[in-house]
């Protein structure tokens, strides 16, 4: 009860209408809209979110699954009772392969047959289901196999140079990895393996990072249970995501597709995942060196390197199916400008259940969606069209929302203010965001008048959660890597992009055990964190849809760019590069003066009502992160345009990832080039800006 307390004195008290007018709005519009961000407040509910969410984690729902089809055809009938317009669902056929075949036995003095099943857990009926199918790494190769097995720590590039200073020859050998010591993206591990020779991958999560050792097991605690484990994705996303098949356009129906063995994005290793539980009786028959400390794990003895003492005989087999995903899109039109578009998205398709990842999110953005439709009950309109987006196939190679982006391009790049990304929306109680520089001030803004259900403000929340690194604001991480569905917006079309999530401890990651029973009786009991995100969520949209002009501030992102530029001259300094940085500094300082001019004129201009000339600004501040992008994108991957930021392949953020790449590579030819490329993106940056002051 207290928790509706502390949201209605938020609302007494007042969210701030000087807040609101600080940037982005007339005080005039400030005070209209305040109302509506109330009723939205208070029209989201917990237990709505908690009915929403026990609906689509009822059954396993994996892309291409005739139960994540129903749930499309669910959302698409729930939004338009909510009042939803041109609610539709786009079909589009890709590769998706499935698993047929995944068996592991060790060859000893006895076959022993691993089990690679998740047991049953008394407390989650749902643990007990025997529809869940095989686990298994999408898009990995076949394999039949028997040989030896060597421990790989976690299957970087740095792993297997140390296993070769110690005489381990990996090549022809299976590779036992861990997910984490430190956590790199599983496509990563696989690309490493493939080009280290190795037979096959095999991927577990170790009790020291996931499980027993960090504190309670499922179901009395968040962390996994012994027979967990992790599927996922293998593909080489950080080369091209969405369907291999078409490399930069959608895939729609009778389109035009290429073989998906020619993809960058396809691997050529088997992989697969595997809990500790059987992990432990491979790493109990490795042979060979001990494994250095930062490579021992939770389990009770000593990890070594290898090669296993028993050979294991390793089956992976899997299908090369194409298959329809659904995305479902809806939408409010606009009243005035209903060609700009404000973009929510979260992914439908989860591995199993998807209690956190993403079904969370999909619970809350089911209940954004319904608080808006009360909204247009009640007679408001949006001045710019709110678009409702539920992704299919996130899971594979963020597919769906690539695909939608790549279908509709021109005019989301014409068009679009911001793409607003809730992939699991609590798994805890500690707010993260992560976001364009631009963004920051905004999210931040947003968080000041949106409970929290600890009391007080999300703001506030955030802000004690910083105190330990003596923040004097909340950290908005503006260093975007990759892993989720505002790739697509940011990295091809160059739309501004927030990630937004409550995080907290979450060992069963893609595991069975990620239920609804995780999330209602571990990760947040009552589902206020659920119904606090969606407020949040719908207060930003709100915001983008009804400002005078949409509150993007370049001189920040530019002023992040110079702590880039400032980072890369020191590594090509320590390399003994020649590259002169000064073309590209001076442009971002050009850049930062007419941001800062930008929003100026901006709100001189609201305070004299001088419309036309706010309308000039807003559409100038639109164009700026597309002049960001390079038609010619980057090397080897020419699907990423963007020059600001790019994933590693570990899906770790790279920041102007074309320049750094050639420093990288020791080439001082090309990373001059590069400076120069980069000069001209933010040139245009910095051009767009002056057209609107």
């Amino acid at each position: 009860m207290y928790r509706y307390l502390a949201i209605l004195l938020l609302l007494i008290t007042g969210a701030r209408v000087s807040g609101l007018s600080a940037e982005g709005f007339s005080r005039s519009n400030a005070a209209r809209i305040k109302p509506l961000e109330s009723q939205l407040l208070q029209t989201i509910r917990p237990e709505n979110c908690r009915r929403e969410h026990r609906f689509f984690t009822e059954k396993p729902h994996m892309a291409g699954s005739v139960r994540n089809y129903e749930l499309a055809q669910y959302t698409a009938k729930q939004w338009r009772a909510y009042g939803l317009e041109d609610v539709k669902l786009i079909e589009h056929p890709v590769y998706l392969p499935w698993p047929v075949r995944y068996e592991a036995t060790l060859l000893g003095a006895t076959e022993e047959k691993l089990s690679l099943k998740e047991e049953p857990i008394p407390q989650d009926k749902d643990s007990y289901a025997t529809d869940v199918g095989i686990p298994y790494c999408a898009y990995s190769a076949n394999v039949d196999v028997t040989a030896p097995v060597v421990y790989v720590n976690s299957g970087n590039p740095e792993d297997y140079d140390l296993l070769e200073q110690k005489g381990v020859d990996v090549r022809g050998k299976i590779a036992l990895a861990r997910y984490s010591v430190p956590y790199s993206y599983r496509g990563f591990k696989a690309q490493t393996a493939q080009r280290r020779g190795v037979a096959a991958l095999l991927l577990y999560s170790d009790p020291a990072d996931d499980g027993f050792k960090k504190g309670e097991v499922f179901p009395w605690g968040p962390w996994g249970p012994e027979s967990h484990l992790q599927r996922g994705g293998i593909v080489y996303d950080f080369n091209l995501p969405g369907d291999p098949r078409t490399p930069g356009w959608a895939s729609v129906p009778g389109g035009r597709f290429l073989p998906a063995e020619t993809a960058v994005s396809m691997p050529t290793i088997a992989a697969a995942p595997m809990s500790y539980k059987d992990a432990r009786k491979i790493l109990e028959k490795m042979t060979g060196p001990e494994a250095p400390a930062p490579w021992q794990g939770g389990l009770p003895f000593s990890y070594r390197l290898g090669p296993s003492s028993d050979k294991l005989h390793l089956i992976i087999e899997n299908d090369k199916e194409v298959r329809s995903i659904w995305n479902v899109v809806g939408r409010l039109r606009g009243s005035e400008r209903p060609d700009e578009w404000v973009i929510l998205g979260n992914h439908r398709d989860a591995w199993v259940y998807g209690g956190v990842d993403p079904s969370s999110g999909s619970a809350s953005l089911m209940e954004t969606a319904r608080a808006f439709g009360e909204l247009k009950r009640s007679g408001w309109k949006p001045r710019r069209t709110l678009i409702f987006a539920s992704w299919d196939a996130e899971e594979f190679t963020l597919t769906g929302s690539t695909e939608w982006g790549e279908l509709e391009a021109e005019r989301l790049q014409a068009g679009a203010l911001a793409y607003l990304n809730v992939d699991s929306s609590s798994s805890g109680n500690s707010f993260t965001a992560a976001a364009v520089p631009a963004l920051a001030d905004f999210l931040r803004d947003v968080a000041r008048d949106v409970p929290d259900p600890s009391g007080g403000s999300i703001y506030e929340s955030w802000l004690r959660n910083e105190e330990k690194k003596d923040a004097k604001e909340p950290t908005v991480t503006t260093r975007l890597g990759s892993g989720s569905d505002y790739t697509v917006f940011l990295n091809f079309l160059g739309v501004p992009v927030a990630d937004l999530t409550f995080d907290g401890p979450y060992g069963v990651y893609h595991s069975v055990y990620d239920s609804f029973t995780w999330v209602d009786r571990v990760g947040d009991p009552g589902y206020y964190y659920h119904a606090a995100m969606a407020r949040y969520w719908a207060v930003a949209a709100l915001r983008l849809a009804e400002c005078d002009y949409v509150p993007l501030d370049y001189a920040a992102y530019a002023r992040e760019v110079q702590i880039y530029l400032d980072e890369t001259a020191r590594t090509a300094r320590e390399r003994k590069l020649q590259v002169d940085f000064a073309p590209a500094l001076e442009a971002s300082r050009r850049w930062e003066k007419n941001g800062r001019e930008a929003l100026e004129s901006a709100r001189q201009a609201v305070e004299s009502g001088n419309q036309a000339r706010v309308g000039q600004i807003h559409k100038a501040l639109m164009k700026v992160e597309r002049a960001l992008l390079d038609p010619e994108g980057l090397a080897g991957r020419p699907w990423f345009k963007h020059l600001i930021y790019a994933p590693r392949p570990t899906y770790k953020p790279l920041v102007l990832p074309a320049l750094t790449e050639a420093i990288e590579a020791g080439d001082s030819k090309l990373a001059n080039a590069e400076v120069n490329r980069l000069t001209r993106a933010l040139n245009r940056a910095a051009a767009a800006l002056e057209s609107g002051h």
